[in-house]
């Protein structure tokens, strides 16, 4: 046991000071940002909109923070990202404050729009400045260690959510949202001042190569919406099936859904640190991580044992944390021919347009087909993920190959 616990810990070993600040930070934000699971229920309950209302509500938001990440990377290339993270995050807070003053459709509309598209301008920058404080060798384990931090503000916040909500009522929640969102921008602007900062790895482009040029980038962002909309049924279908189908309590699905955060911050980084030093190159393991997520979701289609929720749970936990790791990876390799900014705002665009369609097309499916089907036709979407994954894999070999026969 000594053993495992030592290796978990070299496993964090060799990241910048930089980088451990920019993960507190992303946890206080997450955890923060606790609105958004509640924000359909507060759509439902305290202001009574319809279910359509409501999903017009959620259009909106998926619409800003496409914008938003649009937005992001091209303020980012233009203003640095430090700029971009600090004015983001610091608007965000009196965004969410104001939000709880706005009750009719078309002014929730405008404002949940208006807040994700300043709040997602952010995530282009922070990929940016992940870039920027760490080693080459140390990329995806940064990146592993700020989706640790996002997974655990994501476990505190609801839990911590539910409990304002219920002392304080809906408006709490707005003001504890805003509030953390200022308090993370005045921790960012006390430990990552950027003159004082260690840039490990600042990359400067003298003929940057536009992102919307480079058809394999193109190619691998299609496959990660299609990834995207397979992952995200997690998080609206998957918790109606197990309350409808196999009947399961709200503390029952709780619990399964806080394995999948358990499972990540215990084995993700040492899997990732095992998986860097492996052969696989970062798309085959993305092809790996969608075929496992697809799985997930297959299988449930097999049995009516609800043994099986926690199988499926696992394969796609493990598929999750192969394929987003190296997938911001492979992202970030590749920015560095272009202008960063842009190609990690079409990275982060690439789930967002997943964001607007995921959701609604599980739940449309489900309604129209039934669950069994539903789950076929994802797992067929993730199918064609994979092989379009497998594809660029190969095509890329063949790139190097062409490249190394030329050099000789």
């Amino acid at each position: 046991m000594k053993t495992l616990f030592n290796n978990y810990l070299k496993s964090f070993h060799g990241l910048s000071s930089e980088i451990w600040w920019l993960a507190l930070i992303t946890l206080i934000n997450r955890a923060g940002t606790m609105v958004i699971p509640f924000l359909s229920l507060y759509l439902k309950e305290d202001l009574n909109f319809t279910n359509s209302h409501i999903g017009w509500i959620m259009s909106a938001f998926g619409l800003g923070s496409v914008a938003g990440s649009w937005l992001g990377g091209k303020l980012t290339d233009t203003f640095g990202y430090y700029k971009v993270m600090v004015y983001s995050l610091f608007s965000t807070g009196f965004l969410f404050i104001a939000m709880q003053y706005l009750n009719t459709f078309v002014s929730i509309c405008i404002g949940i729009f208006i807040v994700m598209l300043v709040a997602d301008s952010f995530r282009p920058a922070i990929f940016v400045a992940l870039n920027a404080y760490s080693k080459p060798e140390n990329k995806i384990r940064s990146l592993t260690l700020i989706r640790l931090a996002i997974n655990l503000g994501f476990s505190a916040g609801p839990a911590l959510g539910g409990l304002i909500i219920t002392e304080l009522g809906y408006a709490g929640l707005f003001w504890v949202d805003g509030i953390t969102c200022i308090i993370a921008t005045l921790l960012m602007i006390k430990v990552l001042n950027p003159k004082k900062a260690k840039v490990l790895d600042e990359i400067k482009v003298e003929n940057p190569v536009s992102a919307y040029s480079d058809n394999i980038f193109m190619i691998f962002l299609l496959a990660m919406a299609l990834f995207g909309i397979v992952f995200l049924q997690y998080f609206s279908t998957i918790t109606i099936y197990y309350k409808e189908v196999h009947v399961l309590s709200e503390f029952e699905i709780g619990i399964l859904l806080g394995l999948n955060g358990f499972l990540i911050f215990i084995f993700e980084m040492p899997l990732i640190k095992w998986l860097e030093n492996s052969k696989y190159s970062k798309l085959g393991l993305m092809f790996f991580g969608a075929i496992l997520t697809g799985l997930s979701l297959l299988i449930l289609n097999l049995t009516s044992w609800s043994g099986i929720l926690v199988v499926g749970m696992l394969l796609m936990t493990f598929g999750e944390m192969i394929a987003f790791p190296f997938s911001n990876a492979f992202a970030i390799e590749r920015a560095k021919k272009g202008n960063q900014g842009e190609y990690m705002a079409l990275y982060s665009i690439s789930f967002s347009i997943a964001h607007i369609f995921g959701h609604n097309a599980g739940l449309q499916l489900t309604a129209q087909v039934g669950y069994n089907n539903t789950w076929y036709i994802i797992t067929g979407i993730a199918a064609i993920c994979a092989f379009i994954l497998f594809s660029l894999k190969k095509k890329l070999n063949t790139e190097k190959r062409i490249k190394l026969w030329k050099t000789t």
